[in-house]
């Protein structure tokens, strides 16, 4: 099958096209900005890649158009298909028909952590030798890779995926989760989000709910107890089996802290083992408790899901040091929710003790640029010493729609904002002392920022 993918430059799209080509097809692509590092990996590939979306590409006669969620109506190269009635469906929906019909589906959902959740569960079972395919929005360090089919001497049938809430596609506003028909499934948490395609809470809710109606009854459903939101999704009815995980009294997973980040696990009231790594938070404890829960359904015991654990890699851009000049350390990270900002500056603030943490952020997401999220930011940055924020300039698609410097008014003289990224980085330079740890938290590429601050520091 010829299939030619219109956005293959997102990290979704963009596995999508290396899953593709790894199962033999014919794999083609465009997208408004065609630009390593996705070129240079999808060219390595054998894949055509095509700069825009000309309605032109028809002529490619492939069987199958492929539509990302960033294709609207209105593009040329859509309006184009739909005018000569030419098929096409969304990248989860083939996904789930052409690489996941006949895999055990572990399915790993939630607000938070999906992509460090998804690392930690493929490596578990990577290192219990069952060889699984993945697909995680992320560069799990483990494998330096985004997806693959299945390991490399097996066609395993286990296989890992991301499962994200947002919409599948334009004609199509279910959550991509309910495409992938998961065996295992983990509800990891669930507070609102994406405010540009949820109204409220509630609606988020019903879509984990339909996540939960695709798995079978002889699925698992691995869900933090904690969490009243996923709750309330399973007393919506569950048709499979349940095991929860946290610090309630009916979770059947939990964890003890220990020291330097060890932490040991028990399931039913009973010891399995110590995780000895060197990740910190509680949020990611939560995270390994959720991988090992869904490691077990398929057959990986706990203590050996432990164990593999203490060789996990943390994913690129989750809290990875990106260098460090005279004793200050730079950190790059995805955090752009607030309840993602505040755990990971509690992480961090837990590995540095009381050194100065300089949060730099960029509230770049959808959610972050509508203002939904702007009232939560000051109290998800109160842990930081110094608060440097950015908002771009101008009407372009990542200007803020708000005043950052009024949101963060709050902090009081620890915060300041720039609109202009040269002067951002002369701010942190100048703040900067021996010692200090520059946190950098954007979901996107943030203008280079790291590497600027690095190059800029004194020596």
């Amino acid at each position: 099958m010829h299939i030619h993918i219109l956005g293959i430059c997102g990290t979704f799209m963009g596995g999508l096209a290396v899953l593709a080509k790894q199962a033999g097809h014919t794999v083609t692509g465009c997208d408004a900005n065609v630009y390593p590092p996705m070129s240079t990996q999808l060219e390595a590939q054998g894949i055509r890649l095509i700069e825009g979306f000309g309605p032109e590409q028809v002529d490619l006669k492939p069987d199958l158009f492929v539509i990302g969620n960033v294709v609207s109506r209105g593009n040329p190269l859509m309006e184009e298909i739909l005018n000569r009635n030419l098929p096409y469906t969304s990248g989860p929906q083939w996904i789930g028909e052409h690489i996941l019909f006949n895999k055990w589906v572990l399915a790993v959902a939630g607000t938070h952590g999906k992509t460090t959740t998804s690392s930690m569960l493929a490596w578990i079972l990577e290192d219990a030798g069952y060889q699984p395919g993945f697909l995680i929005g992320g560069v799990p360090l483990n494998f330096g890779i985004s997806a693959r089919l299945s390991g490399a001497d097996a066609d395993s049938s286990f296989f890992v995926i991301e499962a994200d809430e947002y919409d599948t596609a334009f004609f199509d506003k279910r959550s991509k989760f309910v495409h992938y028909r998961a065996k295992t499934a983990i509800l990891n948490n669930l507070e609102y989000d994406h405010a540009d395609i949820f109204p409220d809470l509630g609606a988020i809710e019903t879509q984990f709910h339909h996540l939960v109606r695709t798995v079978p009854g002889v699925g698992r459903v691995v869900v933090n107890a904690d969490e009243a939101s996923l709750r309330r999704v399973i007393e919506r009815g569950c048709w499979s089996e349940k095991e929860w995980f946290g610090s309630s009294d009916d979770a059947q997973w939990s964890m003890k802290a220990q020291h330097d980040g060890r932490f040991e696990v028990s399931f039913g009231g009973e010891a399995q083992g110590c995780v000895d790594w060197s990740l910190s938070g509680v949020h990611n404890q939560m995270n390994a408790l959720a991988a090992i829960a869904a490691a077990r359904h398929v057959g990986v015991p706990p203590a050996q899901a432990i164990a593999s654990l203490g060789k996990f890699v943390n994913v690129k851009r989750r809290m990875e040091v990106r260098g460090s000049v005279n004793n200050i350390t730079v950190y790059d990270d995805f955090a752009h929710h607030p309840t993602a900002i505040s755990t990971t500056i509690d992480g961090l603030r837990k590995k540095v003790g009381a050194a100065r943490i300089l949060a730099v952020l960029e509230p770049r997401s959808n959610t972050m640029k509508l203002g939904t999220m702007k009232s939560a930011l000051p109290g998800s940055l109160q842990a930081a010493d110094l608060v440097f924020g950015y908002g771009a300039k101008g009407t372009g698609k990542e200007a803020l729609g708000w005043n950052l410097g009024e949101a963060l008014q709050p902090l009081g003289v620890k915060a300041t904002t720039f609109d202009e990224l040269d002067k951002l980085v002369q701010a942190i330079v100048h703040a900067a002392q021996p010692g200090d740890h520059i946190l950098v938290m954007s979901n996107g590429g943030f203008g280079g920022v790291h590497r600027k601050i690095l190059d800029a520091l004194p020596t």
